[in-house]
């Protein structure tokens, strides 16, 4: 196999373990907002609710959902009228999931969490994390977490959310390991957790062309690929292939800062409001890569903050786009904190490219388009990856 597949794959797997624990939720920012319509006059439009719900409770065949529940269905409902799939309410625990994400650090143990086809929860250890040095192996099956049991109906993010907490804390696992009679109860302190969001590898059939992925754009992105592009100068590259493949986006300013690497000047992107009024985003400069060539790897799966980084390289015509087709998504979600640990994402926004492209619904055509087929895929074979490398090796 080639190495330039080789590499592909190795992305792939290290993107398959991501998805075990980043989920799709992105933000843009943070704002507060107030109400405008007078307390009474809400209150008295909302009287058909509890009429509904009044009736609800007392014909209603079945269980009756809590107030919570209730509450937040409402608000559900009443944000689907927008007909904005961008524009959503996040519950608390989900809220706490995609903090994590944008933060790029979470307490835990360090161990992937994984359900086995015949519904038993299995620990995987990271070596050198926290449940590696407790004592932890490879296929220990989880039982209970702090006495609390674990049961194979139990949905595998409930579970991970039972193992995570604070640093510094002690968490009680109760495993079944395979020889030994009796569960073992041992005990792991918790420890910050870094989910790398930017990997990156020298090809060795190309020795001057440094690969680097970028899986989601957090507040630890821009840092990572400085660090990237520092270490892969010094192994001998001086020209870059970028991975976007399948990003889903994330923080706006991430977005600007990785894109800030490859551009001297300029604007990144432009924030369009529905008055009409634009807002720029300028390159920050002292970029690590201003004259480097590149070549940035795309597909239907690039979305939001990827396409702003591509549309911007595009613009600047600073490296070649190739792959498939973008997704599409242009628009800036404002992340509002709630009373009670939820949150509110509002489209406030569309983003155009440097040249004033509008992207949302249409995406980014490819410079050079290539589309993996399944025969590709069978031979464990990444034909876009293999000719981002022959045009870089061209330069």
């Amino acid at each position: 196999m080639k190495q330039s597949a080789k590499v592909a794959i190795h992305s792939l797997l290290y993107t398959l373990v991501c998805i075990l624990v980043i989920a799709t939720t992105f933000a843009f920012g943070y704002v507060t907002h107030a109400a405008h319509a007078p307390v009474t006059d809400r209150t008295a439009k909302f009287s058909v609710f509890w009429e509904v719900w009044e009736l609800i409770d007392d014909r209603f065949y079945g269980d009756v959902p809590d107030a919570t529940a209730r509450t937040y269905g409402a608000i559900r409902g009443s944000l689907a009228v927008l007909e904005d799939p961008y524009t959503l309410f996040v519950e608390p625990r989900q809220r706490e999931r995609e903090q994590e994400e944008l933060r790029g650090s979470f307490g835990g143990i360090g161990a992937w969490v994984e359900r086995k086809p015949d519904g038993r929860i299995v620990l995987l250890p990271m070596e050198d994390r926290p449940a590696a040095r407790a004592g932890i192996l490879a296929g220990d099956e989880l039982i209970a977490v702090d006495g609390r049991p674990v049961t194979p109906d139990m949905p595998i993010e409930d579970v991970v959310a039972m193992v995570k907490g604070k640093v510094g804390q002690v968490v009680s696992l109760t495993i079944r390991r395979e020889g030994v009679a009796e569960p073992l109860t041992i005990e792991v302190r918790r420890e910050e957790i870094v989910v790398p969001s930017v990997t990156w590898e020298l090809v060795e059939d190309a020795p001057t062309i440094g690969y680097i992925r970028l899986t989601i754009f957090n507040e630890r992105t821009a840092d990572e690929l400085q660090e990237a592009i520092r270490e892969l100068r010094k192994q001998g590259a001086s020209k870059f292939v970028i991975d976007l493949r399948n990003n889903g986006g994330g923080l706006l300013s991430s977005a600007v800062s990785v894109a800030s690497q490859f551009l001297r000047d300029g604007v990144v992107l432009y924030d369009s409001k529905s008055s009409g009024e634009e807002t720029p985003y300028p390159v920050k400069g002292k970029g690590l890569a201003l004259d480097d060539p590149i070549v940035v790897l795309i597909n239907s799966g690039t979305a939001s903050a990827s396409e702003i980084v591509a549309g911007a390289i595009q613009d600047y015509e600073r490296g070649r786009l190739i792959g498939t087709r973008t997704f599409g998504k242009a628009s800036v979600q404002e992340l509002i904190g709630l009373s009670d640990g939820s949150s509110l994402h509002v489209t406030s926004a569309h983003w155009l490219t440097p040249n004033r492209h509008e992207i949302d619904g249409a995406g980014l055509t490819p410079d050079i388009e290539i589309e993996l087929t399944d025969e590709d895929r069978l031979n464990d074979r990444d034909t876009q990856l293999e000719q981002a490398i022959a045009y870089l090796e061209g330069e």
